[in-house]
């Protein structure tokens, strides 16, 4: 059973970039390469579908990368509570135990979860 051969977006362009320059045929390019003619011309063709890309940015595009990075923005401020809540946290059971001892737990009524 032959694997079916897969073609990276970079070799696709170089190939429809040189058929669109018309300096050979789009025989003798697919022939060189070792894909069919048909291949090539449909590479061309979707190429050209989605030329318009190059040159704009959807506007959802652009409000999904705005809201990433408030998202961004909001997560380093948690992160940042959560750091500091920690150092609180781990000073407060340091000094519970250096002022009510070993057993500053149940002289406290603390329960962990």
């Amino acid at each position: 059973m032959a694997k079916r051969r897969t073609f990276s977006p970079e070799f696709k362009s170089k190939l429809v970039l040189e058929l669109l320059r018309e300096e050979r045929s789009l025989g003798e390019i697919a022939n060189e390469h070792g894909i069919s003619p048909n291949q090539l011309r449909n590479w061309k063709i979707e190429f050209l579908k989605n030329a318009s890309r190059a040159f704009s940015e959807s506007r959802d595009e652009k409000e999904i990368r705005a809201k990433e990075k408030e998202m961004d923005g909001q997560l380093n401020v948690l992160m940042a509570k959560v750091g500091q809540l920690t150092i609180e946290n781990d000073w407060l059971k340091k000094k519970s135990k250096q002022v009510f001892g070993d057993d500053w737990e149940t002289k406290t009524n603390f329960k962990r979860p």
